[in-house]
């Protein structure tokens, strides 16, 4: 169980931008041998094929959080105490 727990699963959002342009950039450039090889040899069941093939490398490629995908995580800020979040409302009156 603690090595299921151990696996990152999650991209920063520099991350997320780059695995998106990936998959279109992927998509589109098998959509576009697809339709042409389908349109050279007369068969649009290839152009299926070669655009699923490219659907299926995207997905290997970007869904998984990748390190490639984690390089920039965001350091968020501290969560502030009880007792302040109290002081501060207390002020506000």
């Amino acid at each position: 169980m603690d090595f299921i727990n151990s696996i990152p699963t999650h991209m920063d959002f520099d991350g997320q931008a780059r695995a998106e342009k990936y998959s279109r950039v992927i998509i589109t450039l098998f959509g576009a041998v697809g339709i042409i090889w389908g349109y050279i040899i007369q068969q649009f069941s290839q152009t299926v094929y070669i655009l699923a093939a490219g659907f299926l490398l995207a997905a290997i490629l970007t869904i998984p959080p990748w390190p490639i995908y984690r390089k920039r995580a965001l350091h968020w800020q501290k969560a502030r105490s009880s007792d302040s979040v109290e002081h501060s409302k207390k002020k506000k009156k």
